[in-house]
């Protein structure tokens, strides 16, 4: 499938496979709190194939969305999968009762998120698998070297074709690669959050893929404002801003942004297509620094 004009960002490798740089993340599917199915079950379908159909390669998920419903939605609105399609998981967390969000990294534990990973989405070999490290407070630091030794086996077993690494620090990042080779880091960045600008920068050297999450998270009254007039003088809007800064920041970063309706799928696809002036980057720029 070709790549309709109007998907911004172009195509970008992830691992040995060409992807579009907008992609599309799946979290918002599942109910609240990420818990449950969607209050609307045929709109979660369509999203999904309103994406593939606008030429959108690249989906992000996770079993524990839900959990397993996010996989279980995909499966239904997309299989059997486009070959161009990429979809990307994670594993190295559970969900318990109360939505939240254990962890679960031993291997023992990897293992069965791998297989209910094949099994929720239907597939013989997950195309890509993030090791997700930290916690909900972002990176934290420790050793990711048993966890990812044992993702790595199931590489070599066939079930996995590409391993990644999310909510990491830099370290875990050098510790991970020393295992087995790593095609994309997915931590927390924006505009007002600029930690992983020397990372971002090593891994486009690198040719790895950065997929940041939260483009606008965590942004302070005086940083929204500043955003809030960039979008106001472009005739656009603080989201289409912050997308459009992502696409421009290195070539190497991948977006997910994720919602429910397909009306807002549409307008972050138009809106990441922002051309930004170098006034306005300079503005940008300044936000997070």
């Amino acid at each position: 499938m070709s790549t309709p004009p109007s998907l911004p960002g172009g195509t970008s490798l992830l691992g040995d496979k060409t992807v579009t740089r907008f992609g599309y993340g799946a979290m918002q599917l599942a109910g609240p709190w990420v818990m449950g199915p969607p209050a609307d079950r045929d709109g979660a379908l369509a999203v999904l194939r309103e994406a593939v159909d606008r030429g959108i390669t690249h989906i992000d998920t996770s079993d524990a969305y839900g959990p397993h419903v996010t996989n279980e939605l995909i499966r239904e609105a997309l299989h059997p999968y486009p070959e161009s399609l990429l979809i990307a998981t994670k594993v190295g967390a559970d969900r318990d009762a109360q939505g939240g969000w254990p962890t679960a990294r031993r291997p023992d534990d990897l293992r069965r998120q791998v297989h209910q990973n094949l099994r929720s989405l239907g597939v013989d070999t997950l195309g890509l698998v993030n090791m997700r490290m930290g916690d909900a407070e972002g990176p934290q630091p420790g050793s990711i070297t048993e966890a990812f030794e044992t993702l790595a086996a199931l590489q070599q077993e066939g079930l996995i074709r590409h391993l990644g690494v999310s909510n990491v620090t830099a370290e875990q990042v050098t510790e991970a690669r020393a295992v087995a080779p790593v095609v994309c880091v997915q931590n927390l960045y924006n505009l007002a959050h600029r930690h992983d600008d020397d990372l971002v920068d090593q891994l486009a050297a690198d040719g790895i893929a950065y997929v940041p999450f939260f483009p606008l998270g965590g942004f302070s009254p005086v940083q929204s404002e500043a955003l809030s007039a960039v979008a106001a003088r472009s005739g656009s809007t603080p989201m289409s801003v912050a997308l459009a800064w992502l696409l421009q920041r290195s070539p190497n970063i991948l977006l997910i942004p994720g919602t429910s309706k397909v009306a807002h799928l549409r307008e972050n696809i138009v809106g990441a297509g922002l051309s930004l002036s170098a006034e306005d980057v300079a503005t940008l720029d300044g936000i997070g620094r």
